[in-house]
């Protein structure tokens, strides 16, 4: 699995524990062919996507944008997962790498800003409207600021408990 970060530039990578939220961009997936297409240089979709993703998020350290090998639904490519801790996950499809990347870089930033991961339907941009595949409930607890490092001392043992005669 490959990964970039919303920062690229030495010493501004976002780690995996301070992203926020993560847009999972399919790389794996070829639109149909139709007739007129050279094979050759029509490719995935997703690769596309994922690079200009990462380049215009580049500077939001709560985003990161992350290749995978497979979201399981190649007939709608390209397909995007935003998901995040605590967070409702979206996934969508037939997504244009010409036409919606700036679209789907204002989807990842609003379901940032969101909270709970639902953006309001009148409030997405339009291929959010109608690509949505599947939108899953939170499955992690939201992110929580570190706790106090723990104590490494090791309990007393409890007293052995009293005979009764």
């Amino acid at each position: 699995m490959s990964a970039a970060f919303a920062g690229t530039d030495a010493g501004t990578e976002t780690r995996r524990d301070e992203a926020a939220v993560t847009v999972f961009v399919c790389t794996s997936c070829r639109r149909p062919l139709v007739e007129g297409d050279d094979e050759a240089g029509y490719g995935f979709p997703g690769l596309a996507l994922h690079a200009g993703l990462a380049e215009r998020l580049a500077g939001e350290p709560r985003i990161r944008v992350e290749a995978v090998d497979c979201l399981a639904v190649c007939k709608r490519a390209a397909t995007v997962a935003l998901a995040g801790p605590g967070l409702w996950t979206y996934v969508v499809g037939d997504l244009d790498p010409d036409t919606d990347l700036d679209d789907t870089a204002a989807m990842a930033r609003a379901f940032l800003a969101s909270g709970t991961g639902i953006v309001a339907w009148r409030e997405r941009p339009q291929p959010f409207r109608k690509g949505v595949i599947a939108r899953l409930p939170p499955v992690l607890p939201p992110l929580l600021p570190p706790a106090a490092p723990a104590s490494r001392a090791v309990p007393a043992a409890a007293p052995a408990p009293e005979k009764v005669t």
